[in-house]
């Protein structure tokens, strides 16, 4: 367990399928075909994309201070956030073992699978009603994060909140009157100073969630958490007179402990009624996901582990949102279960919400060659506290991979680009985004063997994410310094510079469309990063999305019809200040396309861990 706060927009570093030739491994997720839809066209478009979602996670079972852990239902796809039925005959969770989240149920000795939930859109949370007919959980079937209820009788399901901010955390009270669940509906909206998080203060996007209690209908919504404090993962007591949740403080959100981990979270027992105050924990750490095993003790969890509020022992490991029996004596929780890094992580295919639009999850952002039969892609790897990138160099399909260049530590690398002859590729080399400063970025070319590797050009600031035009004759690219970001044009042959004229002084991410006529760019002249498009001669600009959160990382289609995108349109699915997967470090942003005018904009991902950097995988002759 790793409390964070969620930093800017994830594509910011961000599913029968015709993937241009490319040969998908045995490994990859099954994606079941849509009822009635067996005579649907292939996909047209293939784009590939980063996540930070783990390889996979299963749910476990073990005693109630997580000994003997046993894996229940395991399945090669994700499985997470489980819970006990109020009379301990079910365990509620969430798979993606169809494609896309939904919940399900099954009996503690593993037997009696059932879907519950059957939606494209991200279902997660999930917990039964005290008499085991309803099931509350956070859906974005509206296109945020919301708490709904479902009569498992009917599945007839009825959003019981609706707040762009995001709900989430749902949980029943004994006797079923009220849900209690965390938000972000504070409204507090302010950006972290400059100095307290990487990059500039627009670019990160904290989240302050309260507690929050509501009738299953959706009346009678009040606060219960102090507004002063981050508060989340609520439980209540087994006779429904108190509340179990964490606090901390906010300032912890900018100061970055939260981020790293490092931060402090007590657990409090609260009368809802009344507001009186029990703190439970004491001692530096986040602790979260506590819950009551009986009216005087809880257990939660720890970044080393399972921990009681009697000082009782638990066990030291990965307990990712615990969840015990009702009578104290089990634990539910989820882990990763393939630990494999970036450099061996197979490729997958995902859920597109778009049919159109298929989806090859990759290792890391990356770049195909005009023909479709090769990539390129950038992997960082850590050691403790550096880390240093790499270029590596494989086919289509992620075989026959090797590292045509790898860094010293401390540098970082970022961009790839195929040229349009398909026989060089430029690559940023150097520091980004927050790591600039230490050791500014310059671009680097190299021959599509991998051989040659060389500077295409030296500046006295930081460059990067460079983008060829359609006739390889010149490259757009990003400068850095200090808080200005800004387009420039490159002649290849000449190496005359110019600057691309917008009228902002943060730009970055420009790609050319294939025709030649456009650069898209993320700008953040308005607010926050949105997307825009400009002549290359600096005239006609215009901008092309504009939804609240981030959007970023423009990338078009190889006909020049769509333009693929990181966005934060959808909102925070989960809490921030709660690790619930592993190596993500946000829950939101997805993956999102539009027409090449801004038009007709929207997700094909939908879930809670981090995805970014798409690109388009040409299709092969």
């Amino acid at each position: 367990m790793r409390p964070v706060v969620h930093v800017g927009l994830r594509g910011m570093l961000a599913r029968p399928m015709d993937v241009s030739g490319i040969v998908l491994c045995a490994a990859l997720l099954v994606v079941p075909r849509t009822p009635g839809a067996t005579h649907q066209p292939p996909p047209a478009y293939t784009i590939a994309f980063k996540s930070f979602a783990p390889n996979n996670a299963d749910i476990f079972i073990a005693d109630a201070d997580g000994t003997h852990a046993r894996p229940l239902a395991p399945d090669p796809a994700l499985d997470y956030d489980a819970s006990f039925s109020f009379d301990g005959r079910w365990i509620v969770f969430t798979s993606h073992r169809r494609g896309q989240a939904d919940i399900y149920r099954v009996r503690p000795d593993g037997t009696g699978l059932e879907r519950l939930t059957d939606d494209p859109a991200f279902d997660d949370q999930g917990t039964l009603s005290p008499d085991g007919k309803s099931l509350a959980f956070v859906s974005s079937r509206s296109g945020q994060a919301d708490v709904w209820v479902m009569d498992l009788a009917t599945h007839a399901a009825r959003a019981v909140t609706s707040d762009p901010a995001g709900d989430f955390r749902p949980a029943w009270s004994p006797d079923g009157r009220w849900i209690a669940f965390s938000s972000g509906r504070s409204r507090v909206r302010a950006a972290c100073p400059n100095t307290t998080l990487p990059g500039p203060g627009p670019f990160v996007t904290p989240q302050y969630t309260g507690v929050y209690v509501v009738r299953p209908n959706g009346s009678r919504l009040r606060r219960i958490s102090d507004s002063t404090e981050v508060a989340g993962t609520p439980r209540w007591s087994p006779d429904g007179s108190r509340l179990a949740f964490y606090v901390g403080e906010r300032a912890q959100v900018c100061r970055g402990g939260l981020i790293l981990g490092t931060g402090t979270t007590q657990i409090v027992s609260v009368d809802p009624t009344s507001g009186a105050r029990d703190t439970l924990t004491s001692g530096d750490g986040p602790k979260v996901s506590p819950q009551w095993l009986s009216r005087t003790r809880v257990g939660y969890a720890t970044r080393e582990g399972i921990a009681f509020s009697d000082g009782a022992p638990g066990l030291a490991g990965d307990f990712e949102s615990p969840a015990w029996s009702p009578d104290g004596r089990t634990v539910v929780f989820h882990r990763e279960t393939d630990r494999r890094g970036d450099r061996d992580r197979d490729f997958q295919r995902w859920p597109s919400r778009d049919p159109r639009f298929a989806l090859l999850r990759v290792p890391d952002a990356s770049a195909f060659s005009p023909e479709g039969d090769r990539m390129v892609y950038v992997l960082t790897n850590f050691a403790g506290a550096v880390r240093n990138g790499a270029l590596v160099l494989a086919r289509a399909d992620g075989t026959d991979r090797r590292v045509i260049y790898e860094g010293p530590l401390t540098e970082d690398m970022a961009g790839p680009a195929w040229s349009p002859r398909g026989d060089s590729i430029l690559v940023g080399v150097g520091g980004f985004f927050q790591r600039a400063q230490f050791k500014p970025g310059q671009l680097m070319i190299v021959r599509a063997d991998g051989s040659g590797l060389k500077p295409l050009m030296r500046d006295s600031v930081s460059v990067g994410m460079p983008a060829w035009s359609p006739d390889g004759r010149r490259v757009v690219y990003r400068t850095a310094s200090g808080t200005t970001r800004q387009l420039y044009i490159l002649d290849v042959a000449t190496g005359e510079r110019r600057k691309l004229e917008t009228g902002s002084s943060f730009d970055s991410f420009p790609t050319w469309s294939p025709r030649g006529d456009w650069i898209a760019f993320t700008s953040k002249r308005d607010g926050d990063y949105e997307i825009y498009r400009i002549r290359p001669d600096g005239t006609g600009l215009q901008r092309l999305t504009h939804t609240p959160g981030n959007d970023a990382h423009p990338s078009f289609s190889p006909d020049g019809e769509w333009i693929a995108f990181a966005t934060a349109r959808q909102g925070f699915l989960d809490e921030a200040v709660q690790l619930l997967l592993g190596a993500t470090f946000q829950p939101y942003g997805e993956i999102a396309v539009m027409r090449a005018d801004g038009s007709d904009a929207h997700v094909v991902t939908d879930n809670s861990t981090e995805e970014g950097a798409p690109v388009w995988v040409p299709r092969r002759p």
